[in-house]
């Protein structure tokens, strides 16, 4: 099984090599998957990240959120841990830890009723993550059990199988262009 570190060096370089409108319309596709998904539509608060770098685009997800009467709240790097802060407008972004668009100011969200929803570097389909290295989600999702789990992804970055650790919290669900895979557990 490939590491962690090379499997993060291949998915890095195929990300790159999308153009921005490649990642655009597969993140487009992504978008509409996930609202009509019942897990968003059922969400009153959620919790997203910001992307950054060829991830997955959040902004239309947000967006729809907000046109929906949903409450947003996206992370900030403060030491070890993440800090959910409310999103109103896209605005308060600034480039924060590693240049990541991060909420310069706010009200901090502390929602246990909610859906959360994660970038990760690569998946495998017992929905196992790899993600960036730092750890923040896991620390973040083992304070928080209760929250609906769901990663994005785009189709290249599922693999036969990621290495799994036994602190890792797994998404319940990863969306990509492809399809949609709801772990089993």
């Amino acid at each position: 099984m490939e590491t962690k570190r090379d499997i993060r060096k291949k998915i890095f370089a195929l990300r790159k090599s999308c153009t921005d409108r490649q990642a655009a319309d597969m993140s487009r596709i992504i978008g509409e998957k996930v609202i009509s998904l019942p897990e968003f539509l059922e969400a009153e608060r959620i919790y997203v990240y910001a992307d950054y770098n060829h991830e997955v685009m959040t902004g239309y997800i947000i967006e729809e959120a907000w046109k929906r009467g949903k409450q947003t709240a996206v992370p900030r790097v403060e030491g070890k841990n993440m800090t959910f802060y409310r999103l109103e407008d896209f605005s308060q972004l600034k480039p924060g830890y590693f240049g990541i668009p991060e909420p310069e100011e706010g009200e901090a969200a502390e929602w246990e009723d909610a859906l959360i929803i994660m970038p990760g570097v690569a998946f495998d389909r017992e929905n196992h993550r790899v993600g960036y290295g730092g750890g923040f989600y896991d620390r973040f999702l083992e304070k928080h059990p209760g929250l609906t789990r769901m990663a994005l992804a785009f189709g290249f970055q599922i693999l036969e199988s990621v290495p799994a650790e036994p602190t890792d919290i797994c998404p319940e669900i990863i969306v990509t262009e492809e399809e949609i895979l709801r772990s089993l557990r």
